[in-house]
């Protein structure tokens, strides 16, 4: 039986991107470290897609390594804003199309400035969400660049 596709995929597959996917059992308590250790990755290379808005009311989108919590401060920094914060769980299916635990930075509703963590540079490709619960795709960064505008900035501790 073939896997259903999700966006994620086919946006990937429509720019001739080729990317690696995976499968885990999961629902949205299981953590970003826990994904790491059912795919049996380096959790370093598995980042988890936050998203946030800006003391202006824009939407920021930030990629971090699951094993660590995103800055707020230098989150702001990072993007020119006075200071940010999480969005809420309930706001984050009309902001961008994901549900909690299956957030990707590829195919959200609208384009908003992504920044990805300077780690992701330490690794030639980064896993992330597929855009559902238990399912994550790996590209490099250099694909990744073909199908969305990112920024590198240290914005994780």
């Amino acid at each position: 039986m073939a896997e259903e596709k999700t966006n994620v995929m086919r946006i990937l597959d429509k720019a001739k991107i080729k990317y690696k996917h995976y499968s885990y059992d999961g629902d949205s308590t299981t953590t970003g470290t826990q994904v790491a250790e059912m795919l049996n990755q380096n959790p370093g290379q598995v980042f988890k897609t936050l998203v946030t808005i800006g003391k202006s009311k824009s939407y920021y989108v930030f990629v971090v390594p699951v094993e660590k919590e995103l800055n707020l401060k230098l989150a702001a920094i990072s993007v020119g804003e006075k200071s940010i914060e999480m969005i809420k769980s309930k706001d984050l299916l009309s902001v961008t199309g994901y549900i909690h635990g299956g957030c990707s930075p590829i195919g959200m509703k609208k384009r908003y400035k992504i920044t990805i963590d300077t780690q992701a540079e330490e690794f030639d490709t980064i896993i992330f969400s597929a855009g559902k619960i238990g399912s994550q795709v790996q590209i490099s960064l250099e694909d990744l660049r073909k199908v969305v505008d990112f920024q590198i900035a240290l914005i994780a501790e």
